[in-house]
């Protein structure tokens, strides 16, 4: 087992964990203080806003206020996604560190979100590089329903591989290949792993798993065993997938930390800070922590210092 030796994290709550919040608008000084939290903690790759359509994704509508908001920290990248060349032009007026764009490896998945083919929607990133380029922007590039789509069912590694070497082609430094419906196991993730590495070399290649099934921190495992050295998380595990029945969102930030820390790989990020971060962002929404990390440490009970064997005093519940 070879691991690395650090990993970066991709905090994406501010963007795939907010946009999903249902009931009223989230406000702008809530999520500036988010990002700017999740800053203190160490993170160094924060995903900040989405310049999309607001009838589409009105928890996005403020993007651009909370970049203005944000007192950056220096050699934080405040990211953001820009599915088309108006949203690149917004996020470009925004001052965003870096962009990035989405398809996905499955045809179907593609056609119900955005009516068109992979390669088409592929097609349409061209002038959005290009355009990111002259600026000196730095473009991610992400791969949806890698381990399984909810309208094909089982997604091929070799179909993974094709999506991901077009965006490394096209000019997308990284490729963040997302189990976007959280049904991958750890062989599925090594597999499909495998078949991608062997188009993109590894230190371009970022894990972002969900957490349907209670895989994500398995599978996390397996592709840190490849060579995997970035991935994306959530705090609080914030977020969840529309497409997904009872899907449990992202996998959350605090619990692949306490992963990370138990593996001796450096991150740079204080997990008490986090789990801090996390208890004050669920409160500011008014909803249940998802991370196992937090509510363990939140509610921690302190243990006695010797064992009591006597079973009469425990009912034999060793």
């Amino acid at each position: 087992m070879t691991f690395p030796t650090h990993v970066r994290l991709v905090d994406v709550s501010p963007r795939d964990g907010l946009q999903n919040e249902s009931g009223p608008v989230i406000a702008t000084a809530i999520k500036v203080e988010l990002i700017e939290r999740l800053a203190a903690c160490g993170l160094k790759h924060i995903e900040a806003a989405s310049f999309v359509s607001p009838k589409w994704v009105p928890q996005m509508a403020d993007s651009s206020k909370v970049m203005a908001g944000i007192h950056r920290q220096q050699g934080v990248i405040y990211s953001a996604l820009t599915p088309n060349m108006k949203g690149f032009e917004a996020a470009l007026a925004a001052g965003v560190s870096e962009v990035a764009v989405f398809t996905a490896a499955s045809d179907a998945f593609v056609q119900k979100n955005i009516n068109c083919s992979i390669q088409e929607s592929i097609q349409r990133f061209i002038p959005l590089i290009e355009k990111a380029k002259q600026h000196g922007i730095p473009v991610r590039g992400y791969v949806s329903t890698a381990l399984g789509c909810p309208y094909a069912g089982e997604i091929s590694p070799a179909q993974v591989a094709a999506v991901s070497r077009d965006l490394y082609q096209l000019g997308c430094y990284e490729i963040s290949l997302g189990d976007t419906i959280g049904v991958g196991t750890p062989l599925k993730a090594k597999r499909m792993l495998e078949a991608v590495a062997r188009e993109i070399p590894m230190n371009a290649l970022a894990a972002h798993f969900h957490d349907t099934y209670g895989q994500a921190l398995a599978n996390l495992y397996a592709v840190l065993e490849e060579g995997i050295s970035v991935v994306d998380t959530s705090v609080a595990g914030l977020g969840g997938c529309p497409y997904a029945q009872g899907a449990s969102g992202n996998v959350a930030t605090e619990d692949v930390l306490y992963l990370l820390e138990g593996l001796d790989i450096e991150t740079g990020v204080n997990l008490h800070k986090l789990v801090e971060t996390s208890d004050w962002i669920c409160t500011q929404l008014g909803r249940q922590n998802g991370a196992r990390v937090t509510q363990a440490m939140r509610h921690e009970i302190t243990k006695p210092t010797t064992l009591d064997l006597d079973n009469s005093h425990n009912g034999g519940n060793i």
